[in-house]
C-alpha cells in the first residue's frame, strides 16, 4: 500500500532528501518547503521505501500536491 506526502501549504522546493529506491522512517526529513519565508521540513508519516519523487529544487507546489510517494 502506497502513502503520498502531501504538501501542506503553497511554497518552493529548497531541497529534495530523497530520491526513488531510498528506505525511509517516519519522521525522517524528504524534503524541504519554503512558505512564507521560513523552511519547513516535511517529513515520512510512515517506514519504507520511497517509490516516487514528484518535485525537484525551485519547484513551486500548492497545498496538497503529490511530493514523494512511499510505499
Amino acid at each position: 500500500m502506497s502513502t503520498e506526502i502531501l504538501s501542506p501549504m503553497p511554497g518552493t522546493i529548497i531541497d529534495v532528501l530523497v530520491e526513488p529506491g531510498d528506505a525511509v522512517e517516519e519522521g525522517q526529513e524528504l524534503v524541504i518547503l519554503e512558505a512564507m519565508k521560513m523552511e519547513n521540513p516535511i517529513v515520512a508519516t510512515v517506514d519504507g521505501t520511497v517509490k516516487e519523487v514528484n518535485v525537484a529544487v525551485d519547484d513551486k507546489v500548492a497545498t496538497s500536491q503529490v511530493m514523494v510517494v512511499i510505499e
